[in-house]
């Protein structure tokens, strides 16, 4: 979010030194983004997280065609053409995450990574973790987070295991120095038009992925919690109209909504939050890697009203919205963010 009567403090000032021409919106770019920049999604002056005049938001970023890029699994954005815009150069703090100390899973790219970006740069400490093929993504957000003054924890691994989530957790806490915010980003999404092509495996490596970490991570980090923080989880509006190749992920979106309402009521005698966001097409590392067929990818965003996909940059004000004292009075919220797609009434 930007503010223009904002004071920048030291740590912003230096980053004014070291972009110089380079910064846009007060912001710079990292080493690691400088050659990625040309060949960006980056939106013009008018973006939502900076100041600059109305612009019409169907042309604040980029439309299909896209060319078509297939990645392993898990994929990275640092590859990616256009390169998707999480904020780097635009998104301006205000405060209002001071002295906070998030957990965030799926930080290296994407929606967690716009996240991480929009937190350190809001007040608080970051950690976030990944899976170690995506280490040279996370590098840059460690870079960013740091760049912004933060705290930066890097804790990579895979959150199939339930041991490792009690771990990563603890690990969080210990080296942030307590947890008031947890965000869960990390997601496995695999496209498959008919169901006899999906195997037992490919299931269970989405349920395990998408709701048993989630059940693990959230049991781990509730007795951590004080009064007064925030779980905001990542649904998606396949949980309301199941895209019909991604049917294992749709199934783990709609249950990601339903434990954020039901566990927001279990919590509220802990003082803890719960709240979910439900994304339309964003343009991420998930979409190429397999979670759309190349030729879903060439076409992505065409269906919404707004006839484009939405960038990471553009989801992160909701995550710090939800997560600050702002929203004290929301829980158990599913929070649509899908180009005017709407959620059920």
């Amino acid at each position: 979010m930007s503010d223009d009567n904002e004071t920048h403090d030291s740590a912003r000032r230096t980053l004014f030194k070291v972009a110089g021409a380079a910064a846009v919106a007060g912001v710079p770019l990292v080493a690691g983004n400088r050659a990625a920049a040309q060949n960006s999604a980056a939106a013009p002056e008018g973006h939502p997280g900076g100041a600059g005049p109305l612009k019409d938001p169907r042309e604040l970023y980029v439309h299909s065609p896209f060319q078509a890029q297939p990645q392993p699994w898990p994929g990275l954005a640092s590859k990616m053409i256009p390169r998707p815009d999480h904020g780097e150069t635009t998104y301006r703090g205000s405060g209002r995450l001071a002295g906070r100390k998030a957990l965030i899973t799926g930080g290296d790219s994407g929606l967690g990574r716009a996240t991480a970006i929009a937190y350190a740069r809001e007040g608080a400490d970051v950690a976030i973790n990944y899976l170690p093929a995506e280490e040279s993504d996370a590098r840059e957000v460690g870079e960013l987070v740091q760049q912004a003054g933060r705290k930066f924890v890097a804790l990579p691994g895979d959150i199939r295991h339930e041991s490792f989530c009690k771990k990563l957790v603890k690990q969080a806490a210990d080296k942030l120095g307590g947890l008031d915010i947890f965000v869960n980003c990390a997601g496995r999404q695999h496209a498959y038009d008919d169901v006899l092509e999906l195997t037992t495996e490919d299931f269970d490596w989405t349920l395990k992925t998408n709701l048993y970490a989630l059940f693990w991570l959230t049991k781990a980090a509730v007795p951590l919690m004080p009064p007064g923080s925030a779980m905001v989880f990542t649904s998606s509006t396949n949980a309301y109209n199941p895209s019909p190749n991604i049917l294992d992920y749709s199934m783990t979106k709609a249950g990601i909504a339903d434990y954020a309402k039901g566990l927001a009521k279990q919590l509220i005698p802990r003082g803890i939050r719960v709240n979910a966001v439900a994304p339309g097409p964003f343009w991420t590392a998930l979409q190429v890697s397999g979670g759309q067929s190349m030729a879903n990818v060439e076409k992505f965003g065409d269906s919404v009203p707004l006839g484009r996909p939405g960038q990471p940059a553009e989801i992160a004000p909701v995550f710090v919205m939800l997560a600050s004292t702002e929203s004290s009075y929301m829980t158990g919220q599913v929070v649509g963010i899908n180009a005017g797609n709407g959620l059920p009434g």
